[in-house]
């Protein structure tokens, strides 16, 4: 590892995205959202029929294509990798799949010392296609920024533990409070993981990067400091000398959006629940000035009739000006019954505000 691979990045200065992610002006607010590339694309649909969902993920051809797929359709202002934060779990051998209709399942959970001894740790060399990938989107991307992401240590460790999605993450908590030792230990061991997945992926030139802590809203912002802050920060300052801007997002996080930014974010992802200037308000301190701030439309109301959305767009964009800078997105990922021409009308409305 380099971990300093400024060949490797195309000079994207005046991207708005980038332009806003670190606090600037761009020429209008940057927009992309999560999931962008995925079922609601009849073209994704079509290149994935038949393909397994890791399989797609280790193709670098394939991944590229599904990445390109929204630029194209939708002219937002970055693409984002087209991965799962289980990539880098699967890469190392761990048994995992991702079951269609549930998610991530887990062979074998890991409940004990020896299941955490027993984790397959992850090498460089075992993420080659998708640095592959993310080389072949650097070429064709032109002057569109990519974003790479990674799972956050307790998101990982949560799927891990429970064998795959929770509604409670009862059995998570159980350990962290029950055994505090093994708990660092596991989520030390995948803040190490996710750090490695991010840096193949910087090395290959990826612009940006986006930290998915997805669970962590299940947590008190007591227990988040406790068991999960230092872990987080292990990973965003780990990448802190590539010098590209660090996303940080979770859902259902509004509690817990301070401490996220304390992590090392340089934009804090809010989801539908927090309206941006009181997200705003949370996170500015008499030290700390306004954050950056990414978000936040409800994905469910991409459902609605357009002036329903055009509506929310507008707060959300105006909401927005009170932050250090504003990257839209939605407040999670795109539903797959999404109509695709509604995100293509919110881009260019963006675009117009």
């Amino acid at each position: 590892m380099t971990n300093s691979p400024a060949s490797a990045r195309r000079d994207l200065s005046d991207a708005p995205l980038l332009v806003a992610a670190r606090g600037g002006t761009p020429a209008h607010v940057p927009v992309w959202f999560m999931r962008q590339a995925g079922r609601s694309l009849p073209e994704y649909r079509k290149v994935r029929e038949g393909v397994p969902m890791l399989t797609a993920c280790f193709d670098p051809e394939l991944l590229a294509e599904i990445t390109l797929q929204p630029v194209r359709r939708h002219g937002v202002d970055a693409a984002i990798l087209f991965s799962d934060i289980v990539v880098p779990l699967y890469a190392a051998g761990t048994d995992i799949d991702i079951v269609a209709g549930t998610g991530p399942v887990v062979a074998h959970p890991v409940r004990s010392r020896a299941d955490v001894a027993a984790l397959p740790r992850l090498e460089p060399e075992q993420l080659k296609p998708v640095a592959d990938g993310v080389r072949l989107l650097v070429e064709q991307l032109g002057r569109t920024p990519l974003i790479g992401f990674a799972g956050a240590p307790f998101t990982l460790a949560s799927y891990l533990i429970e064998g795959g999605p929770s509604k409670d993450h009862a059995r998570t908590k159980a350990l962290m409070h029950g055994e505090p030792e093994l708990w660092h230990e596991l989520a030390g061991a995948l803040a190490q993981t996710a750090l490695t997945f991010l840096r193949v992926q910087l090395d290959a030139g990826v612009d940006a990067v986006q930290l998915f802590d997805s669970w962590a809203g299940a947590l008190s912002a007591k227990d988040y400091r406790e068991f999960v802050l230092p872990h987080s920060t292990t990973v965003l300052e780990g990448i802190a000398s590539y010098g590209v801007p660090r996303i940080h997002f979770g859902v259902g996080t509004g509690e817990l959006l301070a401490d996220m930014r304390d992590a090392g974010a340089d934009v804090v992802g809010v989801d539908w629940r927090v309206p941006l200037d009181e997200a705003v308000r949370r996170l500015t301190t008499s030290d700390r000035p306004a954050p950056v701030v990414q978000g936040n439309l409800d994905p469910a109301l991409l459902t609605a009739p357009w002036p329903v959305i055009e509506a929310e767009v507008r707060r959300i964009v105006s909401e927005g000006r009170a932050a250090g800078g504003h990257i839209f997105n939605l407040g999670h990922g795109v539903l797959p019954e999404t109509d695709p021409e509604v995100l293509t009308r919110i881009v260019e409305l963006v675009h117009s505000l």
